[in-house]
């Protein structure tokens, strides 16, 4: 029989602990997120349409995001027990140089206009941390900018070859002068995909103002306010910005880019060379024989051809392939520091994340952007303490299994993954 007393007030308040109410409504809203997914939900309600789906979309049915990100729920951990890893080093030594993380930030175009400090915040939020940050060709701040805004950490450059290879060459010329130390050669853009949310959102650059934009706009003046009162928006590359994202990138892109114009690049560009959207294993190890310092697994985030090859799913192969000691690197779909380390224990050297961090930066600038980062590598060093390994050169393939779904997912649940995707 449970004896009972009368509640004793000193007791009661000594167990009371009330919180320090915080005033700062962006630091209260960033604070409470714990997972990239709470990022973008506030990333939805702060961001026009346009601007969020442009970042959150992919191409035609967006089957190679969906897929992408169900490649990282199917895995399946192996920790070992009694084996404690109290003090976890996540750092890494990547393309001659150090991150304090083995993952960096990707590069991803028009990056202003999903919030105005755009790739400003990125970068400066990338050398806090100590991890690289790259910068698109199609970037909305200079090759200088963000030089200025990440002056004593690791800067790469994205590369588009375009029609004008003068224009190329440049770039390339900027970016060596400004210190960036790796040069990723993209492959994977000879055309744009068909991003079919920009087409039914009619998103252009720079935006349109219809009457869908103004009710769309209404309940997100802070967006309006912002890009209406900052500096016009400056591309990196191109001096003609009008029209669909679509028609920009075709306008600029050559889809007769070959070995040739690599071997051109490589010759001007002193520092590492990166090639970016090979996904297949022929390309990957005929590229590492021509002497490219690394190979990035990449589909565009899903945003090129739909239905590509999952990078996370060509990665074991590939390893197996090339030996551990190549530079292969991954990207899209991660969502998940755990994504990153499953990377890491299949033979990634280095991932990049887009998506994730740009969800931070549409729900809070550049304290968002360090909340995006903050929750990656609070997962990611959970994630390894609880598999008990202290390093990254600790996780082995033996740590992760890749499942393989052998019964169709129900519709509601297909549903719900679907729902979670967009």
């Amino acid at each position: 029989m449970v004896k009972r007393q009368v509640p004793n007030p000193l007791e009661i308040f000594e167990l009371l602990r009330f919180k320090k109410p915080d005033f700062n409504a962006r630091r209260r809203r960033l604070s409470a997120c714990q997972t990239i997914w709470d990022l973008r939900a506030i990333a939805k309600r702060r961001t026009p349409a346009a601007a969020f789906d442009y970042t959150d979309g992919a191409a035609e049915g967006e089957i190679s995001l969906r897929r992408a990100r169900q490649a990282f729920r199917d895995i399946e951990f192996h920790p070992d027990v009694l084996r404690p890893a109290v003090d976890v080093d996540t750092s890494c030594q990547i393309l001659g140089g150090p991150s304090a993380l083995p993952f960096g930030i990707a590069p991803t175009g028009f990056t202003r206009l999903m919030q105005t400090e755009g790739e400003v915040a990125g970068a400066g939020a990338a050398g806090a941390i100590g991890i690289p940050f790259t910068l698109s060709t199609l970037g909305t701040t200079s090759i200088e900018d963000v030089r200025a805004a990440n002056p004593h950490g690791r800067n790469w450059f994205q590369l588009y070859v375009m029609r004008q290879r003068e224009i190329s060459y440049g770039l390339v010329e900027r970016a060596q002068a400004a210190g960036f130390d790796t040069l990723m050669f993209t492959v994977d853009t000879p055309v744009a995909g068909a991003r079919l949310r920009d087409r039914r959102n009619g998103f252009s650059i720079p935006p349109q103002i219809t009457a869908g934009t103004v009710l769309n706009a209404i309940p997100r003046p802070w967006w309006w306010f912002d890009f209406l009162t900052t500096p016009k928006l400056e591309f990196a590359s191109l001096s003609s910005t009008g029209g669909t994202v679509g028609e920009l990138l075709d306008s600029a892109m050559d889809p007769t880019i070959s070995d040739e114009d690599l071997a051109v690049i490589r010759s001007m560009w002193k520092g590492k060379i990166v090639v970016k959207g090979v996904q297949n294993i022929p390309d990957a190890t005929r590229l590492l024989d021509l002497g490219v310092d690394g190979i990035l697994l990449s589909n565009h985030g899903g945003r090129q051809l739909d239905r590509a090859p999952v990078p996370f799913r060509l990665l074991p192969d590939l390893v197996r392939e090339v030996g551990s000691d190549a530079t292969v690197m991954i990207d899209t779909g991660i969502m998940n520091g755990a994504d990153i380390v499953a990377a890491c224990a299949l033979g990634a050297k280095f991932s990049l994340i887009g998506r994730a961090y740009l969800y931070g930066l549409m729900a809070g600038g550049r304290q968002g952007v360090d909340r995006a980062l903050a929750i990656l590598s609070e997962e990611l060093v959970r994630t390894m303490k609880l598999l008990g390994v202290s390093s990254i050169e600790e996780l082995e393939p033996r740590h992760v299994t890749q499942l393989t779904r052998l019964t169709p997912v129900r519709p509601q649940v297909k549903a719900a993954a679907d729902a979670m995707s967009r």
